[in-house]
């Protein structure tokens, strides 16, 4: 059976990528209102080619933000079934004097595809459908049950994604959850992200006088914001580069010595690291390696200070006000209100005198995410990539968060398998994004494995990665 839908995905090559040139022409920009008309383009755009794929239960599912486009073939009794998540918006294509052709009018060249949002995330979203398609197209069928759950609001934060799960729960109900977004580690080693980080956020405000004063008049006889600002933030973390917020890692699940051992063993070049980033050193928390810190060790960053006279030239003033952002990235077992809780207690204590702190609390958070190793999902997966790649892919951790795998498991009590192709270094979010064209067949290739090889070990889906409901 995989040999006819390999050929037909062979012989449509050219189609495959005339489709996916078209995706990522449409400017489905979700964060500015200027790109309303194209992200309606976009919703059309994906639920005709579900419909052309061979999909006969699509709908257009409106939110308060942009649609979720759903997608079903149920056809399969008794086999598993598979939600695949993507999303059809990208980011905004500043700053356009960055790229080297219009972001949205795709280019190829050098074995690559350039445009924004080609592979976070049109280029694997695309694989997932035609996936399908090819299987519908030559056998009239499906090996497993495939549900579709794209959605438009990935790139804002997803506002809206949380209540079309809950409210939608018996109409999503599957195993477990097939992402097409995500990316692995490195383009020269087939991987699987088994782990991401949690997020939390705050920002505060330090207010000393009522207004600005002139710094020679007033200036050591009131507190300036900004240098309390300094020490405030200073004092965040200690000597040795640990969080100094006290209860911080009350609830850290350290790593095992073999975790260590695993992370350890990992090809990984911190000094090419170093030299891709521009960064002179690596720092951290002591007694960790650089891999370690990036994945499996909660951090608390400052993303943002600013306050006082940013203008050309001078303006001698003490202002009256100072802010800072801040942003954590959670491990299990910490939960992110909690750890907010503990940061502006730490805040409120520490406030330098002569100042009033203020703080208001990020619009979003999301707990760590990991996986068993032993899922069926997962194991399907190392399998399928052995098979097209020639070797056994690395288990890797993410540093970054993935809020959609804790929705998944909150309000559908599902797993979440990442099976992107594209790759970190392809510059999603930055200009002159791309996708490579190879991954595009490996990935389609990879993907229909995956559904035939799921359906052989579709007896070995029991609790607890059963759905929520049937």
């Amino acid at each position: 059976m995989l040999d006819k839908v390999h050929a037909y995905i062979s012989a449509h090559h050219d189609r495959i990528l005339a489709d996916l040139v078209d995706f990522a022409s449409i400017p489905s920009v979700s964060t500015d209102p200027a790109y309303k008309a194209a992200v309606g383009q976009a919703v059309d755009w994906v639920a005709a080619q579900l419909r052309q794929a061979g999909l006969t239960d699509v709908r257009v599912v409106p939110t308060a933000g942009h649609p979720v486009v759903y997608a079903a073939w149920t056809g399969a009794p008794g086999a598993p079934t598979v939600l695949v998540y993507g999303h059809y918006d990208v980011q905004p294509p500043d700053p356009l004097d960055k790229w080297a052709s219009d972001p949205f009018r795709p280019v190829v060249r050098d074995g690559r595809i350039y445009a924004r949002g080609v592979s976070d995330d049109k280029g694997p979203t695309l694989i997932a459908i035609k996936a399908v398609e090819a299987f519908l197209a030559t056998t009239g069928a499906l090996p497993v049950n495939v549900k579709f759950l794209l959605e438009g609001e990935e790139e804002c934060g997803s506002p809206n994604l949380e209540p079309f799960i809950r409210d939608h729960a018996p109409l999503l109900a599957a195993d477990f959850v097939l992402s097409a977004d995500g990316a692995m580690w490195r383009i020269d080693e087939p991987s699987i992200t088994v782990a991401s980080r949690g997020l939390a956020g705050l920002e505060f405000t330090l207010t000393g006088p009522r207004k600005d004063l002139h710094s020679g008049r007033h200036g050591g006889s009131v507190a300036n914001p900004l240098h309390a600002i300094a020490q405030l933030v200073a004092g965040l973390h200690d000597a040795d580069g640990r969080v100094a917020v006290e209860g911080f890692y009350d609830d850290v699940l350290d790593l095992t010595p073999e975790e260590r051992r695993a992370i350890a063993a990992l090809p990984f070049d911190e000094r090419r690291y170093l030299d891709e980033v521009g960064a002179p050193s690596s720092v951290g928390e002591a007694g960790y390696s650089l891999l370690e810190r990036q994945w499996a060790r909660p951090t608390l960053e400052v993303n943002g200070m600013w306050g006082g006279y940013q203008g050309e030239g001078s303006k001698t003033i003490i202002p009256s006000e100072a802010h800072a952002k801040i942003g954590c990235r959670l491990v299990p077992a910490q939960d992110p209100h909690d750890i907010t809780r503990k940061i502006v207690r730490h805040l409120e204590r520490h406030q330098p005198p002569g100042t009033r702190v203020t703080i208001t609390l990020g619009d979003h958070s999301a707990f760590p995410y990991r996986i068993a190793p032993s899922h069926i999902g997962l194991t399907v997966a190392e399998q399928v990539l052995r098979n097209v790649y020639g070797k056994p892919p690395l288990l890797v951790r993410m540093g970054a968060t993935l809020p959609v795998a804790d929705l998944f498991r909150r309000y559908l009590r599902l797993d979440t398998v990442f099976f992107s192709f594209s790759t970190a270094d392809e510059d999603f979010h930055a200009p002159n994004e791309f996708f490579r064209l190879h991954r595009l067949q490996e990935g389609l290739e990879a993907w229909t494995g995956y559904l035939d090889l799921l359906a052989a070990k579709g007896a070995a889906l029991a609790a607890p990665h059963g759905p929520a409901a049937r």
